[in-house]
């Protein structure tokens, strides 16, 4: 993690801290392994980090929008994104929700069921505005992730049986107003290996060649997202593995004549470059173990508490005076040599549950009250989910070009 970002304002903690060059450098790493593929259309999944100026961002690189909710869709169209390029998913759409969608023309739904699709058809009727709809098919395909983010197999909630697919277009094929344009998938979240992709695409090769004995084409195929990223070397890995991901489906699909291809990348776009900062209010010498209490809690940062996700985490203050040392200086020396000292802490928040931690037997630089802590990989997921337990205000956004 550079240092000029974080020393180049006294930051109020706990704040989100965004690399906006970091984030560039990310979507030209997907623009230049998706060049030549004029059927490949990415869209960015909002509901990892919806920050207007990243949003912004995104949208100025040519991305769509893959939306989840209706405030979701008016905060893409807010901040330069495309009616046409947004897909809209979710497994329980409001009526409300469907309504804003149909009004403002998005590209297509994301249906989940026949009976979300026959409200749509109904909406569509009384609004005579045509619905174009593509069918999240589950394909019953296992992914190697945390069972709280894995989204593709028989028991979830999302989806419809892909033993239906068929019974489902011939139903939407009757109404007047339904535009059957294509399936969707999305088997997790946070995956490394490509394997899990693969048996995604063998899957939907055979759900194709059912399509094809049936007479049916679909215009579009929507492989959802779930790519990973390195949360235990941010530096190390700072840009996913683009190149290996679209590589799995380049050569995995069998696509038709003329379909387009979607993704829905999320995580992979958005974390790495963002970092939650919070500073130390008490470092706690308990019977059995050491505290290090920040001002920052899982109301700012939930994952680990919600399915214990890990971060880096690094004394930024410490690793500071660690690298430049003044050795004309006894006290500083002192002071240095004490800081290069590894203790053993358990970093946790102020909230009031036994839950607020984020990290446990963490080994960090000798840490003191006032220090500056650096939560890594904090992009996605994040801000978007913070909230205001224990009436805690919600924690502000920087970015780097500020």
């Amino acid at each position: 993690m550079s240092s000029s970002p974080i020393t180049s304002k006294d930051f109020k903690t706990p704040c989100y801290l965004y690399d906006m060059d970091l984030l560039v450098r990310t979507l030209d790493a997907i623009k230049a392994e998706t060049a030549g593929y004029d059927n490949y259309h990415v869209h960015y999944a909002i509901k990892a980090n919806a920050n207007p100026k990243v949003l912004s961002c995104i949208a100025a690189a040519g991305l769509g929008a893959d939306c989840v909710s209706g405030g979701e869709i008016e905060a893409a169209l807010r901040t330069g994104y495309s009616a046409s390029d947004i897909v809209f998913a979710g497994v329980g759409k409001a009526d409300w929700e469907i309504q804003f969608a149909l009004e403002k023309g998005i590209g297509m739904f994301n249906v989940e069921s026949i009976e979300e699709l026959e409200v749509i058809n109904e909406m569509a009727r009384k609004l005579q505005q045509r619905a174009r709809v593509s069918f999240r098919i589950n394909p019953n395909v296992g992914a190697h992730t945390h069972e709280h983010i894995t989204t593709g197999k028989a028991e979830n909630k999302f989806g419809i049986d892909k033993e239906d697919m068929t019974k489902v277009i011939r139903m939407a094929e009757t109404m007047p107003l339904i535009d059957f344009t294509g399936l969707h998938f999305h088997i997790g979240s946070q995956l490394l290996q490509m394997d899990d992709f693969e048996a995604l695409c063998i899957r939907i090769n055979e759900l194709q060649d059912e399509l094809d004995s049936e007479g049916i084409y679909a215009p579009n195929i929507n492989v959802g997202g779930g790519l990973g990223i390195d949360y235990e070397q941010p530096d190390k890995h700072p840009i996913p593995n683009f190149k290996a991901y679209f590589d799995t489906f380049k050569r995995g699909l069998q696509l038709r004549q003329g379909q387009q291809l979607h993704f829905e990348l999320g995580r992979a776009i958005v974390a790495q470059m963002g970092t939650l900062l919070t500073r130390v209010l008490y470092v706690k010498h308990g019977k059995q173990k050491q505290f290090v209490i920040v001002d920052a809690g899982f109301t700012d940062l939930i994952r680990p508490a919600l399915y214990g996700a890990h971060h880096a985490i690094q004394n930024y203050t410490a690793e500071k005076e660690l690298s430049n040392p003044n050795s004309s200086d006894s006290s500083c020396s002192e002071i240095c040599s004490k800081r290069a000292t590894a203790v053993t802490y358990d970093v946790v928040g102020p909230i009031c549950e036994s839950s607020d931690v984020f990290a446990k037997d963490l080994s960090l630089p000798e840490t003191r009250r006032g220090d500056l802590i650096a939560i890594r990989s904090a992009g996605a997921y994040g801000e978007t989910m913070a909230s205001q337990y224990n009436c805690r205000p919600l924690p502000q956004a920087h970015t780097t070009d500020e």
